[in-house]
């Protein structure tokens, strides 16, 4: 049974609508003052919570404030109940995050559809996502059934890039938000002496090119292909609705990106602290994770593992004279992934 907090300062409108909600097929508390309500969020963890706006202790606009900064209550959908003449702080509570509003004087049958509707989206956007391609094209296909994008064509376009290919470049303005299909693509900068110098690579599976878009900036490096890459491309507007229009749709993409960012925290922590031959190990069994070979340019390897193209090409020797791989011109080709793993051990 769904639990419902009711957060409401008077009496006979507590009593009217707690009845019912808890006819309807709810468990119901209660709560007299917003100060009340936010304790007992804490204890009955309500599924969906109501709330008056204007109470005195603590309103409702505070009420959804303090939820709204702990983890556990912050995506907990919220419904505030307010009069006719408040209608211009609407806004205020929308900003805040709150998920619908219902003026005073309400119907029943107003209440109960909305409280089912948040209900429902609430359950769609608690599944678990995988970061892999069928997890990404499921989430982005259920964001769709919650969040209102009538006006909003196919969220999503295939494109597809040859090896070295040019994304974006640095200076460009923002369009797109890009997920890897298949292949890989590297992220790089100029220094001033004109050495290039890579800040990231991302491969199948991954988000890239979504920190512009939140620091409302263009792009401050370049993006190219490294391999025949497959992108899907969701617009700048269409992610940007997906993620502000819905606290649980956000939360869920937060979750699937948040292997992204770490994967590239642990990157740069490797380049910083493990020897060459370590860091080179990583960086191949990383490229090889789904291949026994790959091609690149010894340059371009090197760049990625934070070395010298000197440094490499005597750890690939060491690597093929321990016969964990065998080189033929640009291509890498994988003999045993075993050993290959065991260098972690060595630093």
């Amino acid at each position: 049974m769904k639990k419902i907090l009711l957060i409401e300062d008077d009496l006979i409108m507590r009593e009217n609508i707690s009845e019912l909600i808890e006819l309807t097929g709810y468990q119901v508390e209660v709560a007299e003052n917003g100060m009340v309500g936010v304790e007992k969020t804490k204890t009955f963890l309500p599924d969906l919570i109501i709330c008056d706006v204007m109470m005195p202790e603590l309103d409702g606009y505070g009420v959804l404030y303090i939820l709204s900064q702990k983890p556990e209550t912050a995506t907990i959908p919220f419904i505030f109940l307010t009069a006719k003449t408040e209608k211009e702080d609407l806004r205020k509570g929308m900003n805040l995050g709150a998920d619908d509003y219902l003026f005073k004087p309400f119907e029943s049958t107003e209440l109960i559809t909305a409280i089912e509707s948040r209900l429902k989206k609430n359950d769609l956007l608690k599944q678990q996502y995988s970061s892999g391609s069928d997890g990404v094209h499921e989430f982005l296909n259920q964001a769709k059934k919650v969040v209102s994008l009538k006006d909003i064509k196919e969220k999503s376009y295939a494109f597809s890039f040859s090896p070295k290919e040019y994304i974006y470049k640095d200076g460009e303005h923002v369009h797109f938000v890009y997920y890897i299909e298949k292949g890989s693509v590297k992220t790089y900068r100029y220094s001033d002496d004109g050495k290039e110098y890579i800040t990231s690579v991302y491969n199948e599976g991954q988000f890239f090119g979504f920190q512009p878009i939140f620091e409302e900036r263009t792009y401050d490096e370049i993006a190219e292909s490294l391999e025949a890459t497959e992108l899907t491309k969701i617009s700048k507007e269409d992610f940007l609705t997906l993620v502000y229009e819905n606290r649980e749709v956000a939360q869920q993409f937060m979750k699937i990106i948040s292997e992204t960012l770490s994967s590239k925290e642990q990157d740069l922590m490797l380049m910083a602290y493990s020897s060459v031959r370590k860091r080179v190990s990583k960086k191949l069994q990383e490229l090889l994770a789904d291949e026994d070979e790959i091609t690149l340019l010894r340059t371009d390897l090197a760049k990625l593992t934070g070395t010298t193209k000197e440094s490499l090409t005597r750890t690939l020797t060491e690597f093929k004279n321990s016969k964990i791989i065998k080189t033929e011109g640009k291509k890498i080709i994988l003999v045993d992934r075993k050993k290959l793993q065991k260098m972690d051990l060595i630093w």
